[in-house]
């Protein structure tokens, strides 16, 4: 019978078989012999094997195919003690490379001392013939694994901290993990594990370690800097990095200096005085936007300035495409020819797409190679399908992989640099500072750059503002197409994006075109016009597909008008819960078959597989997709993003959220034939005009917007920016 331990259900047993085990995720169903009763238990049970006691600590579900299950939280395994228990336990190939004959060998000669000796003298393993010191070694390291990841899962496991993270950590800190962590607990904090300060806190207060102590001032300082990436920082000024981390760990001015000021004795923090004002950055931060800076630089410098572009070459190519190129336009095209490096930006319908062909066009002419890039799989499609020409994501072009260490590594660097004279980058706004910088250590020195971006479009989700840093460094040639062409005029959903950015007052009475305003005054109106207009309104009215056609974005996360409870009413409206839908539910989300999911992190290693049988890994930040398959006994969820097809284990499934509705932010670089764009009671720091001019400028066919006019107003008016500390500009401009 089950027991109660600490709020969590706990049964004892030996597991009698495995009856399914990925061994990929240790996802594990197992039977389990709990007196004369078998359970069938379900979980992450890493090194779990056959004739194990263990300790399971869970509860039991109902599944509606499968009946009742025991579905683990942690389990503890019991040294096996009788001759017989050790045999059962090694012939069940638990240790690898042991199989049932070795096993024989081992528990004939030791007995029930066998796994004191595989712990502590290995190397008496050999004298057991077949064999080999090796072998033996090997055999004590996989069983010393095992175990300690155990004491590392019962450490952790109160904390949040899951088997597979301690699997991780034990594999880094080694056999002595857990000590290390009880003598520094903010050792988790580090890049190698991302657990969380407040987790590294907890335990260290369990412990009863000082509050004073210096890895914790450490950590903490740290802390607040990574922190403050996720709000696109890549630095902070001391002031006020001091003071962040005064009031998160209740110290005084002097214990915080100290440590700040050791942590740049060490080189753990980096410091940089622009106008008499210290900021602080983590290395690779600063590494990185010092590296662009000096790059960039040199390219300008080593580029052959004498190559020119002839007038008669330009009006070739208008000949041949039938357009007539705008003044500003031609600039652009001999400037990309001149200057080697061009900043190109522009609003919608100012035809930057008609200039980047051209550029193109006139590159082959000469016979001289060209790659195109973008930060996302969509605005890379994109980019694809606007010049008819292969685009790749920056990741792709750089070919991603992962090294032994689980870090990130680009294949394409300085010593094998990309084979291209040109690159095009689109939607540069996107692009953050470590992924600009990895992109520059790929380039030729002579590479030409063409750089094209919306500057009024928000920055990068991640830390930097390589863009505007960019331009307002005043060291590139940069050209700002800024006219509205005749067939751009024609759709509201240009021209009130420059009415936005012009400060000119926009249109929002019209009955016809592609631009409606929907005035509501309650959230719950809101909420009931947003469903009807995905569920019926548009698609009667447009032929719209409500979940591929139409994308709901929203200023905020939270609040009623916000995409995680807008998803939640979406969802039930346009993918209802039937029984013949299968369903996985994961921290209080249920993912369904058909349901329009977003990949809300780069994640290089996934593997994605297409119709044909091509694979490759890499599923991308903003990614949207549709879950084609979910099989609830194996915990597995099938996506496909396009044309690929990606399966998702269940603990990685806090990589994916709903995508009914998404925040504008998570919608730069895509476009979408319709937008739904719900304004209602927005918090106060995203009321801002390039929030908005980023949503409106989503849509391609139909924009409707839903809400107050007078918050429409307010963020049209607000043409605060939103502010981030970076030293990308400073650095360009020092001498």
């Amino acid at each position: 019978m089950p027991e109660n331990a600490g709020g969590k259900e706990k049964i004892s047993g030996i597991i009698e078989s495995i009856t399914y085990k990925n061994e990929q995720n240790a996802y594990t169903v197992a039977t389990v012999k709990c007196g004369k009763e078998r359970i069938t238990a379900v979980g992450f049970m890493p090194f779990a094997a056959g004739g194990d006691k263990v300790n399971l600590f869970g509860h039991f579900t109902v599944h509606h195919s499968y009946g009742e299950q025991f579905a683990v939280d942690n389990f503890e395994r019991a040294v096996p003690e009788s001759s017989a228990a050790i045999l059962r336990y090694l012939s069940s190939g638990a240790i690898k490379g042991i199989g049932p004959g070795t096993a024989s060998k081992i528990v004939e000669k030791f007995g029930d001392k066998a796994l004191q000796v595989l712990e502590n003298s290995p190397e008496d393993l050999s004298s057991i013939r077949g064999i080999s010191l090796e072998k033996a070694l090997s055999f004590s390291e996989e069983y010393k694994k095992q175990y300690g990841v155990q004491e590392l899962v019962l450490l952790l496991s109160p904390y949040g901290i899951g088997i597979e993270k301690c699997a991780r950590i034990f594999k880094r800190l080694g056999k002595e993990a857990a000590e290390k962590i009880k003598s520094n607990p903010y050792v988790l904090c580090s890049d190698d594990f991302s657990v969380s300060f407040e987790k590294a806190e907890a335990v260290s207060a369990d412990l009863s370690l000082p509050a004073d102590n210096s890895d914790r001032v450490s950590a903490g300082i740290i802390y607040v800097l990574k922190r403050n990436l996720m709000n696109g920082h890549t630095c902070l000024p001391a002031d006020k990095l001091c003071a962040v981390s005064k009031r998160l760990l209740g110290l005084n001015d002097e214990i915080i200096n100290d440590s700040l000021n050791s942590l740049k004795e060490q080189l753990s923090l980096l410091s940089y005085i622009k106008d008499g004002q210290e900021f602080i950055a983590l290395p690779e931060q600063f590494y990185a936007e010092q590296y662009i800076s000096a790059r960039m630089k040199a390219v300008a410098q080593n580029l052959d300035k004498s190559v020119s572009i002839d007038d008669l070459e330009i009006d070739y190519v208008e000949n041949k495409v039938g357009i007539k190129f705008e003044s500003m336009q031609r600039l652009a095209i001999k400037q990309t020819f001149e200057s080697g490096i061009l900043i190109l930006t522009g609003g919608p319908g100012t035809g930057k797409t008609t200039t980047l062909n051209a550029i193109i066009q006139l590159f082959e002419n000469r016979d001289v190679s060209i790659a195109l890039a973008a930060p996302t799989g969509r605005a890379a499609k994109r980019m694809s399908e606007l010049t008819g020409r292969e685009a790749k994501t920056i990741h792709r072009l750089l070919e991603v992989e992962w090294g032994a260490d689980d870090e990130q590594r680009f294949s394409r660097n300085e010593k094998n640099p990309l084979d291209c004279d040109v690159i095009i980058i689109d939607e540069a706004s996107m692009i953050d500072s470590l992924l600009f910088s990895a992109l520059l250590k790929a380039l030729k020195l002579n590479c030409r750059m063409v750089i094209v971006g919306d500057a009024d479009q928000l920055p990068s989700v991640s830390a930097g503002n390589v863009l505007n840093d960019l331009l307002m460094s005043g060291q590139f040639a940069s050209i700002k197409l800024n006219k509205v062409f005749r067939q751009a005029q024609k759709s509201l959903i240009v021209t009130n994006a420059h009415a936005i950015i012009n400060n000119s007052e926009p249109d929002l009475n019209s009955k016809d075109g592609d631009f409606f305003f929907l005035e509501r005054k309650t959230e719950n109106s809101v909420c009931n016009t947003v469903l009807e207009l995905a569920d019926l309104r548009l698609p009667k009215a447009y032929g719209f597909d409500p979940i591929k056609d139409i994308q709901i974005l929203c200023p905020s996360r939270m609040l009623d008008c916000g995409c995680v409870n807008l998803n939640n009413l979406l969802q039930t409206v346009l993918n209802p819960e039937e029984s013949r839908r299968a369903q996985l539910s994961y921290k209080g989300i249920y993912f369904r078959t058909g349901d329009k999911v977003m990949q809300i992190k780069n994640n290089y290693d996934i593997i994605w597989k297409k119709q044909d049988g091509e694979t490759g890994s890499g599923v991308f930040n903003g990614d949207i997709g549709l879950i084609t398959e979910v099989d609830v006994r194996a915990g597995i969820i099938t996506v496909l993003f396009d044309d690929k097809t990606v399966t998702y284990f269940k603990e990685q499934l806090d990589e994916i959220e709903l995508a009914y509705a998404v925040t504008v932010h998570k919608s730069q670089g895509s476009e979408f034939d319709c937008v739904i764009l719900p304004l209602f009671d927005i918090p106060e720091k995203l009321k801002y005009r390039n929030l908005l001019y980023t949503a409106i400028t989503r849509a391609k066919k139909l924009l409707v917007i839903v809400g107050k006019k007078q918050i429409f107003i307010q963020m049209a008016e607000n043409n605060r920016k939103t502010l981030r500390y970076t030293l990308l500009k400073d650095l360009l401009c020092d001498e």
